[in-house]
């Protein structure tokens, strides 16, 4: 009697079964194997949960394919159950159903492979019986050469809390490109580990930081930014406006800055408009002799004043007034 318990569920004639129909029997065996080189399609029903793929014993079956492509409109998620669970084989799966919805590729009750929308997996078939598992092949990867990539987006990381990273392995050093997933912070570092040995963070408000020294070949800029007086006051963030300016348009009181972070410095141009008004400060800025300047009040003229944070109070560091604005 044939049997089928190969990974391709071809026919195995038996010793001196089908005399005179062996010729019938191995072109089909032929023609299967062409099948299992190529690419086949299979639809699901529309929005079912579960769908399984048996490979027919001895005749055409699309899930025999090397490349598997599914297709059909899913509401959800659907757990695919590819059969029988003794075959063993690599196969190309893509899921090509609309709806936005995940594949789960399943053998048996180990693991399995999830596949989303629009993306293609090369998973591996285990064939253990009823604990048979599927397995990404691509998982832990090793090249031994250079990679390209013809496309314009490479994508880490599947959207889990998780963190993602390039690491860069030295002869002596290793560094690290990375998303730290719990600070929600792009990470350049030293080492392998995310968040070990930052030298180089940018958080979601692209605020960024670096903890140690910082050389430039040239001049450094910081982006000048404007300040302006809302109900007579100032409001003023050290972070995003360190270097700032405001022109006057009413009388104002400069409000006490936020983010202040200990050592840092910012620095304030005062320019009085075709009208002179009077500047007031918030009593976190401290002054020579705790007293606060009289800023120039004379028309198009301008004052420059820079503070540094101890912790507690903005102590004036610098002050220039009277300045021609052209």
């Amino acid at each position: 009697m044939a049997t089928y318990v190969n990974n391709l569920r071809l026919k195995e004639i038996a010793t001196g079964d089908e005399s005179g129909t062996w010729g019938t029997s191995t072109n089909t065996n032929l023609e299967l194997i062409g099948e299992a080189l190529g690419i086949g399609t299979e639809a699901i029903t529309t929005n079912a949960d579960t769908h399984t793929t048996t490979v027919a014993d001895g005749s055409a079956d699309a899930g025999r394919a090397m490349y598997l492509k599914y297709t059909g409109t899913l509401d959800s998620a659907c757990t695919i159950t590819i059969g029988p669970n003794t075959m063993k084989r690599v196969q190309i799966i893509e899921n090509a159903t609309s709806g936005s919805q995940n594949i789960i590729i399943s053998q048996g009750s180990g693991a399995n492979v999830t596949i989303a929308a629009g993306k293609v997996a090369i998973v591996q078939l285990d064939g253990a019986g009823a604990g048979a598992a599927v397995l990404d092949v691509l998982t832990d990867l090793q090249l031994s050469d250079s990679l390209t990539l013809n496309g314009p987006t490479l994508t880490i990381g599947d959207a889990t809390a998780e963190d993602t990273k390039i690491v860069f392995d030295g002869n002596a050093q290793d560094y690290y490109v990375g998303l730290d997933d719990s600070a929600d912070d792009l990470v350049i570092g030293l080492g392998s580990a995310v968040g070990t040995t930052p030298g180089i963070s940018i958080d979601e408000n692209q605020f960024v930081t670096m903890p140690k020294k910082v050389t430039a070949s040239t001049s450094a800029n910081i982006s000048q930014v404007a300040i302006t007086s809302s109900s007579n006051a100032v409001a003023w963030d050290a972070r995003a406006a360190a270097n700032a300016y405001h022109v006057t348009t009413e009388n104002t009181t400069f409000s006490a800055p936020s983010n202040a972070v200990e050592g840092a410095i910012i620095s304030v141009e005062i320019a009085q408009g075709g009208t002179a008004r009077t500047i007031a400060w918030n009593t976190v800025f401290e002054f020579a002799a705790s007293t606060a300047p009289t800023i120039t009040a004379t028309a198009n003229k301008t004052d420059i004043l820079s503070f540094r944070y101890n912790g507690s109070v903005w102590q004036e560091i610098g002050r220039v007034q009277n300045l021609a604005q052209t």
